[in-house]
């Protein structure tokens, strides 16, 4: 049977995530305001057969598909929240799954480093997709185990300050979220990333 790793929905994308993706995706790009769904699961090969169902089943858009050995992810959006929720759980009920059947995601690092050097950020914006860091400005970096929610990490920060996204790497073994910005506004937007992740329920991980 398949594992469920990662099953989050995002009610809405917000501007800067949603531009993130489309640095990054290579399907078909979405826009700010649509719904999203990111589903990981293993063997990464069955992603395959899961986004066919979707594709089928309602009228999504596929933004990325990622098949590595372990993990298999994939993003839909649409500017209907039903049809990406109808999606979804056609991918669940074929799995036999529900949505409780993900694993609970865990924060495995949070740091806040203020006032960064000018040689540091140019360090961080030669690797990000998103937006630039400039010196003096807050680092906040998050690392979180499924790899896919760092996608409502980084959402969710971003509808809550005005921070800016520098990276969102949300496949593999650990997802990964840069941010960017001054100092306070960086503070209540990793305090809102961190309820995000606290909010998912599911079962713990292996």
């Amino acid at each position: 049977m398949a594992e469920l790793r990662t099953y989050v929905f995002l009610d809405s994308l917000q501007p800067q995530f949603a531009s993130f993706l489309a640095t990054v995706s290579q399907g078909f790009l979405p826009v700010a305001g649509q719904a999203s769904l990111f589903i990981e699961i293993a063997p990464g090969m069955d992603i395959n057969r899961m986004t066919d169902i979707a594709l089928k089943a309602t009228n999504v858009t596929p933004g990325m598909q990622i098949v590595e050995r372990t993990f298999g992810m994939l993003e839909l959006h649409s500017d209907s929240q039903a049809d990406v929720r109808a999606a979804g759980q056609a991918i669940l009920d074929e799995l036999g799954l529900k949505e409780e059947d993900r694993i609970k995601p865990q924060v495995t690092t949070s740091q806040v480093i203020r006032h960064l050097s000018d040689y540091h950020t140019q360090l961080i914006n030669r690797m990000r997709h998103g937006n630039m860091i400039l010196p003096g400005q807050t680092l906040y970096v998050m690392e979180c185990a499924p790899a896919g929610y760092a996608a409502i990490a980084a959402n969710e920060a971003e509808k809550a300050a005005d921070i800016n996204v520098l990276e969102v790497r949300a496949v593999g073994a650990f997802g990964r979220v840069y941010l960017g910005g001054e100092e306070r506004d960086i503070q209540v937007g990793f305090e809102a990333a961190e309820a995000a992740i606290a909010s998912v329920t599911g079962k713990p991980g292996k």
